[in-house]
C-alpha cells in the first residue's frame, strides 16, 4: 500500500477505536476526579484536580482486597478445570468413534440454549441441600460444568478435528496409547485453542454476576461484580467516583490478559471452523 493509503487506513481504524476506548478512558480518568467535577459541564477529558481519595475509599468501605482475591482465584480454578474438561471431551468427540457420538454432541451443544436464569433455582436447591450455599463452590462448579465448558468443548473438538491423523498413526507406531496420543501429540499442538478457551473462560468467570448474588451473602466472600454494587451512600445513591475507581481496578487483569494473549485468542477462534 502507498503511504497515503496506509495513513487513511490507520485514520479510519483510529476513528473506529474511539467507541471502544473512550468508555475505558472516561472510567479511569473520572475515578481521579473530585465528586463535584464528575458532573461538571462541559465535561473534561482529564481531571483538573487529580485525587486518589476514591481509591482509598474503595478499600476502606469494604474488604475489596479479599473480594479481589476471591474473583482471581475462582477465575483461575474455573479456567483450569474448564481446560481439563473441554480438552478431554473435545478430543473424545473428535478422535474416538463411538455409536451415537453425533447425537450426544448435539445434546451437549443444546446446553448453550438454556439460559442461566432457567436453571438457577434448581441449582440453588441442590447446593443448599449439600450445604454449599455462601461458599465459592457453586461459582467454581457451575461454569466448569455448564455453558462455558460446552462452548470450550466445541472449540477444542473443532481444533482436534483439523489435526492430521498421520500424527496419531506415527504415535501409535511409537507405542503410545490413547491417552498418550492425547497428552503427547494432540494437546501440545492445541495451544491456539487452549489460549482462546482460557481467555473467554477467565473473562466469563471474572464477570460472573447472577450466581454470586444468588449464592453469596457474606461480604468477605463477595466477588468483584457483586462488590461493585455495594458502593452506595446512606440513601442508596451511587458513590460514582468510588464505583469507577473499583471498576478501574477490576478491569486491569482483563486488559493485561487480553493484551498478552490476544494473538492466541484470534488464532484459536480462527481455526475452530476449518473442518466440521
Amino acid at each position: 500500500m502507498s503511504r497515503r493509503l496506509k495513513l487513511l487506513v490507520y485514520g479510519v481504524l483510529l476513528v473506529c477505536c474511539v467507541p471502544f476506548v473512550f468508555p475505558t478512558w472516561w472510567m479511569a480518568t473520572t475515578s481521579l476526579k473530585p465528586v463535584n467535577e464528575i458532573f461538571a459541564f462541559p465535561p473534561r477529558l482529564w481531571p483538573r484536580d487529580v485525587t486518589f481519595d476514591a481509591y482509598r475509599q474503595v478499600f476502606a468501605l469494604q474488604p475489596f482486597g479479599q473480594q479481589y482475591l476471591n474473583s482471581l482465584y475462582i477465575a483461575v480454578l474455573v479456567t483450569l478445570g474448564t481446560l481439563v474438561v473441554s480438552s478431554l471431551a473435545g478430543y473424545a468427540f473428535a478422535r474416538i468413534p463411538f455409536r451415537g457420538s453425533g447425537v450426544v454432541f448435539v445434546v451437549v451443544l443444546a446446553g448453550l440454549l438454556v439460559p442461566n436464569e432457567v436453571t438457577i433455582i434448581p441449582l440453588y436447591r441442590m447446593f443448599d441441600g449439600l450445604g454449599l450455599v455462601n461458599t465459592h463452590w457453586p461459582l467454581i462448579l457451575i461454569p466448569m460444568l455448564g455453558a462455558p465448558s460446552v462452548l470450550a468443548t466445541f472449540i477444542m473438538r473443532q481444533f482436534f478435528i483439523t489435526l492430521p491423523r498421520e500424527l496419531e498413526e506415527a504415535g501409535r507406531v511409537d507405542g503410545l496409547g490413547r491417552f498418550g496420543l492425547f497428552w503427547q501429540v494432540s494437546l501440545p499442538l492445541a495451544k491456539p485453542a487452549i489460549g482462546a478457551v482460557s481467555i473467554f473462560t477467565f473473562l466469563h468467570s471474572w464477570n460472573l454476576f447472577l450466581e454470586p448474588i444468588v449464592f453469596l451473602s457474606s461480604k468477605e466472600r463477595f466477588t468483584i461484580p457483586q462488590a461493585l454494587t455495594q458502593y452506595v451512600d446512606a440513601y442508596g445513591g451511587a458513590l460514582w467516583n468510588v464505583q469507577l475507581a473499583a471498576a478501574t481496578l477490576s478491569a486491569l487483569p482483563v486488559l493485561v490478559i487480553f493484551v498478552l494473549a490476544q494473538r492466541q485468542f484470534v488464532e484459536g477462534l480462527a481455526q475452530t471452523g476449518l473442518k466440521g
